[in-house]
């Protein structure tokens, strides 16, 4: 399995202030928002919550995954 950049984040400025979210890509045309957070009063806050948030994101995920495969393994 590759360790390509699959999760990442972005922050966008709205009229409201910022926000940050957590993108997942689908193939090499299409990204889907798996997570977003706004509200953010500057962009710093925003990029903080984005990089925190992708490590914790990406961790639980990890674990899913593993859960799921002893599943799969234990049901074959």
């Amino acid at each position: 399995m590759s360790k390509g950049n699959k999760y990442d984040f972005r922050v966008v400025q709205e009229k409201s202030g910022w926000s940050a979210e957590i993108v997942r890509r689908v193939s090499a045309r299409k990204s889907i928002v798996s997570k977003r957070q706004d509200g953010f009063a500057s962009e710093t806050e925003a990029q903080q919550w984005g990089e925190n948030e992708l490590k914790s994101f990406v961790e639980l995920q990890e674990q899913r995954n593993q859960r799921e495969a002893l599943l799969r393994n234990n049901n074959s």
